[in-house]
């Protein structure tokens, strides 16, 4: 068991939080300066992590065993279904703003609370599914401008809105299997596995029209790799220096760095209807990981209670 740290757990989230947030900006950047396709930012994204992650591996002297699985179809299916939530959210931030992106991401922590209840048979109580459906109507609200019928529709942003949506329910399956994974598999191979199929899968789509990037193009592109590579590891740290319910909370950081890249970066001021609708699904997270972290006390409590004192 690892030693706990708290505010270092909170501090590597945070950080690692801010890169993945970077590497977004740098993958909308491609989109928006030489247009380079989904496949081909999967690729490079995924390429690029992987000598970060091997030498993280070698560094801690687990390089050995850090790959080694015994669930190697386990590894496919989830990469199979986090590659494309990737590259949907690729695509997605094409076609929206980055702040809207963000925002429809939020939605898979909820989902996954869904999916958890229908494949895992895991017990999800009223409070839960109350919540799920506060954050899911603050997706709904944040959608709602492209989804309008009434007037005249813009369809690319509404494209952005239908794959931002399905890039969030994909990543909500891609938990899942994680959690399966878990149960067998260290967290080194589900690292590792992931970004070698989400590599392979991409370079899969080269037939469907790479562009030739120009150098400045090029430097987003494997830079969104290494900065991909170095944000998972600091993911990974955190969770073993504080429990997931202190840390996760530290996600939503990313809206407010989302807000001010947007607007600094890209020229994108958020509406009211984003704002809105991300703090319902901000609200809505926030008060599940709170409930989960307050039973998890309760239950810990009660354990001690009925531990036999020597």
């Amino acid at each position: 068991m690892p030693h706990q740290n708290p505010m270092q757990g909170i501090l590597l989230k945070c950080a690692s939080v801010a890169i993945f947030t970077v590497m977004a900006a740098m993958v909308k950047a491609t989109s928006e300066t030489a247009a380079v396709p989904a496949g081909q930012q999967v690729f490079f994204r995924s390429l690029f992590a992987i000598p970060v992650i091997l030498v993280w591996l070698a560094v801690r002297r687990e390089l050995g065993v850090g790959l080694r699985t015994v669930r190697p179809l386990g590894h496919f299916y989830r990469g199979i279904v986090g590659t494309a939530a990737m590259a949907l959210n690729f695509s997605a931030l094409a076609l929206l703003s980055f702040p809207e992106v963000t925002a429809i991401g939020y939605a898979a922590p909820l989902l996954v609370v869904i999916f958890a209840a229908m494949f895992l048979n895991e017990d999800v109580r009223l409070f839960r599914l109350s919540m799920v459906g506060i954050g899911l109507t603050g997706v709904l609200i944040v959608l709602s401008p492209q989804l309008r019928l009434d007037a005249d529709p813009d369809p690319y942003r509404m494209l952005g809105a239908v794959v931002a949506l399905g890039g969030a329910v994909g990543a909500a399956l891609a938990q899942i299997f994680v959690r399966k994974l878990v149960q067998e598999e260290r967290t080194s191979a589900i690292v590792f596995w992931f970004s070698f199929t989400s590599t392979i899968l991409g370079l899969l789509t080269l037939p469907f029209g790479w562009v030739m990037p120009d150098a400045q193009t090029a430097v987003l592109l494997v830079g969104s790799g290494i900065l991909g590579g170095i944000a998972q590891i600091l993911l990974t740290s955190a969770y073993r220096h504080a429990d997931a319910s202190l840390v996760a909370p530290f996600e939503y950081a990313s809206m407010l760095l989302a807000i001010a890249i947007g607007w600094y970066v890209f020229g994108e001021v958020p509406t009211r209807v984003v704002l809105i609708g991300a703090t319902l699904v901000i609200g809505a997270g926030i008060a599940i990981i709170w409930r989960e972290r307050q039973l998890g006390l309760e239950r810990n409590r009660q354990r001690k209670a009925m531990t036999p004192q020597g």
